[in-house]
């Protein structure tokens, strides 16, 4: 059973059952822009237009069309310059949330961290040292 939620796009209450993120109305329009966007990606033409290019020919949401790349609809393997903004700078990026720069900072980040919390466990380490008492 689903449950109750407002219709992101106008508003209207609809049944969420996981499927669909908008109700029926909203998704019987994006499927229709979908169409559209297709019909002037499927030209050799536009193949290699960005999504500036797309939103000004076809009018398509650019958000519209980051959820069909993001969702595998618009694969970027086909259309080159297509991509979804990275979670944290913004870049287009075609894999994961994260772009392949901030992916790497994340990773040296980890990094060092990881290194620096071994380092304070070898201090801790050495500190605990056996003491010695000349009790006779």
């Amino acid at each position: 059973m689903g449950e109750l939620k407002n219709c992101p796009s106008c508003g209207d209450f609809f049944n969420y059952t996981g499927i669909r993120d908008v109700c029926a109305k909203c998704a019987q329009d994006e499927e229709r822009q979908y169409e559209e966007v297709y019909k002037f990606l499927r030209k050799r033409e536009n193949r290699a237009a960005n999504v500036e290019r797309i939103v000004e020919v076809t009018g398509v949401n650019e958000d519209l069309l980051y959820k069909w790349v993001r969702k595998g609809r618009l694969q970027p393997a086909l259309f080159p310059n297509l991509g979804y903004p990275c979670d944290n700078c913004g870049k287009l990026t075609n894999s994961g949330k994260l772009c392949q720069n901030c992916t790497n900072d994340l990773k040296r980040d980890l990094n060092q961290f990881d290194a620096a919390q071994n380092f304070r466990e070898a201090i801790k380490q050495n500190e605990k040292g056996t003491y010695h008492s000349d009790r006779k």
